[in-house]
């Protein structure tokens, strides 16, 4: 197998991958507790349908076809994502755990991009990696936003719960663990 069959078995894997993620992130975006980090799952799938298209158009330059291959990797990380939205967590421990889901998949999307774009440079195929450069680019920023929540939600889990004993005296517990979100109460299935 050759360089450009390698990097065609590459842009299948993450076509499926990103088909697979279009059906995964409503999932995550209605399990989120707090309602920013929902909002950013459901802005991604936007951006993710428009990565499926993306990667069409390059399958056109090429003159090959998208399908024929199942990402196993996504499909794990999926489930693993799956499990978390199944916790019994509650407030930002929750929410950390889905954007730890959320961040592996990024990791595993940055990866494969960086590799096929780099193939398709190396096969003078310059058209088609600049298409994937803006997509690298957008899962890079998807990243860093999930970073920045995740350092919000642990700030917001470690401070000090107030609460006023009988006697009216203000009492300073650990973190709430609670969240502080309008969505709270929202159905994770």
């Amino acid at each position: 197998m050759g360089l450009r069959e390698v990097m065609l078995e590459e842009l299948r894997d993450l076509y499926s991958a990103e088909n697979q993620l279009v059906k995964a992130l409503p999932k995550l975006a209605k399990a989120a507790q707090n309602e920013e980090l929902g909002q950013s799952f459901s802005e991604h799938l936007q951006e993710t349908t428009g990565q499926v298209e993306r990667l069409k158009e390059v399958f056109s330059l090429l003159k090959e076809k998208p399908t024929g291959k199942h990402c196993k990797g996504m499909e794990g990380l999926i489930e693993e994502a799956k499990e978390a939205i199944d916790e019994e967590e509650e407030g930002e421990a929750y929410d950390i755990g889905l954007i730890g889901a959320a961040a592996r998949v990024e990791h595993y999307e940055i990866a494969g991009y960086t590799a096929v774009i780099a193939m398709l440079k190396g096969l003078g195929l310059e058209d088609a990696a600049e298409a994937l450069v803006e997509t690298l680019d957008e899962e890079n920023e998807a990243l860093e936003k999930l970073e920045s929540k995740l350092q919000d939600l642990i700030v917001a889990s470690a401070e000090p719960e107030v609460s006023v004993d009988a006697e009216g005296e203000e009492e300073v517990g650990a973190g709430s663990g609670k969240s502080r979100s309008a969505k709270a109460s929202r159905s994770r299935k």
